[in-house]
């Protein structure tokens, strides 16, 4: 499991690294491309996200995970740029930190974050919610919802890390959980990024 959510952190770490800057320039030339992108991305996504939870071959779940990494790589070049490197390091280490620390609080009290699935789910959804109103009708996308993200996703960590561990020891578990782990780190870095990049 920790192999697979680190091959798909290097994937995208390599990818800014190499292919942000022409991506940047072929997505943002046009409006229809960025929409045409975001778009392709949430059909991916979510492909990704059915196929792996849904097969029972690793080797299927692996290609469903490849399926949200690769597009979530494309959504990382179009927003890393737009940071200096030393915010973007920070808030790499501040993931790093958040995770390993979440992880070791869900693997040592399983049952206490076990039992916060329903309540994360709907937190996660309402401050979505709440997040587009605001953007949509005051044009406010503050760094109150960052906060509260942060925290939400903070809690999934520990929450998909305790699942984990509560499923049969198998390949193809480890990949299915990969994907959550991995969603969940990802969704953590773009909110700190978010924050640190606004305090800035």
């Amino acid at each position: 499991m920790g192999a697979t959510v680190a091959y798909g952190l290097l994937m995208n770490v390599l990818m800014v690294v190499t292919i942000a800057e022409p991506v940047c320039q072929f997505f943002l030339q046009s409006r229809a491309l960025f929409i045409g992108f975001i778009i392709g991305y949430f059909v991916c996504a979510l492909a990704g996200a059915v196929i792996a939870n849904k097969s029972d071959s690793p080797l299927v779940s692996f290609l469903g995970y490849n399926l949200i990494v690769l597009p979530v790589g494309i959504l990382l070049c179009l927003i890393i740029p737009g940071f200096p490197m030393a915010i973007v390091a920070k808030a790499m280490a501040l993931t790093a930190f958040v995770t390993l620390f979440m992880m070791g609080l869900g693997t040592a009290m399983p049952n206490l974050f076990l039992s916060m699935g329903r309540t994360l789910i709907i937190a996660l959804i309402v401050t979505l919610i709440v997040e587009v109103i605001s953007v949509m009708i005051f044009g406010y996308s503050g760094t109150l919802f960052d906060i509260i993200f942060v925290l939400i996703f903070s809690l999934y960590i520990a929450y998909d890390i305790a699942r984990s561990q509560a499923y049969a020891h198998t390949v193809d578990n480890a990949v299915d959980s990969a994907v959550d782990i991995y969603l969940d780190i990802i969704n953590l870095f773009i909110r700190i990024l978010s924050i640190l990049g606004k305090r800035n």
